[in-house]
């Protein structure tokens, strides 16, 4: 009706916390922010990839973790990407009117990602990104895998990440983030053409 207004949607937010011998995170994530980000993890090049995810991914993130980084930065890395994972999950809520699928083909100098994305309740990674050096600065390049695999196993989602081509382990971590930021915007988007649906055939996307 003329002068009516409509409810504005709830916005997609959630708050996680989670400490154990090894680390103490808290995270906040709007999945409907415009893409700020506050994040200290005690490890640069993870505080680097967090803060392009969420730049690319338009998700406002603040997340602030201690961990045993006088052991090596596996504890952190793997927790962190746990919080992240739960909390997404918990922002999406029961999923419905999301686009559900995401996908990106990202170029980064010599470096091209892709990564697709499959918001279903399924958790699994299959991660095919190869790394000459066995180093970014401090931070070891099997740890990104590692990040990967606990933030789609805590989010629920099935997570592809490939490379297709890129040498620089810089460049190739970066675009691996990006696409994968690229792909989730996609995915958590509303659809207009089914608003408030499961897009799903089962009528569900399994919790």
């Amino acid at each position: 009706m003329q002068g009516q207004h409509l409810p504005s949607p709830p916005r997609r937010v959630a708050e996680v916390a989670r400490e154990t011998a090894e680390t103490a995170i808290r995270a906040a994530l709007d999945l409907d922010g415009s893409g700020e980000a506050a994040v200290a993890t005690g490890i640069g090049f993870l505080d680097h990839m967090l803060t392009a995810l969420a730049r690319h991914a338009l998700f406002d993130l603040t997340l602030h973790a201690k961990g045993d980084l006088h052991i090596d930065f596996h504890h952190t890395t793997e927790d962190t990407g746990i919080v992240l994972g739960q909390a997404l999950r918990q922002a999406l809520g029961d999923k419905r009117g999301i686009r559900r699928y995401g996908h990106a083909l990202l170029p980064m100098d010599e470096a091209l990602a892709e990564a697709a994305v499959d918001i279903s309740g399924r958790p699994f990674l299959a991660w095919s990104v190869p790394f000459g050096p066995p180093k970014i600065g401090e931070m070891d390049t099997e740890l990104f895998a590692e990040f990967f695999r606990a933030f789609a196993f805590n989010a629920g989602v099935t997570l592809h990440v490939s490379l297709k081509a890129g040498t620089n382990a810089h460049h190739v971590a970066e675009a691996c983030f990006k696409a994968v930021a690229r792909a989730l915007r996609m995915a958590v988007e509303p659809d207009p053409r089914t608003p408030g649906a499961v897009p799903s055939t089962k009528g569900m996307l399994e919790a």
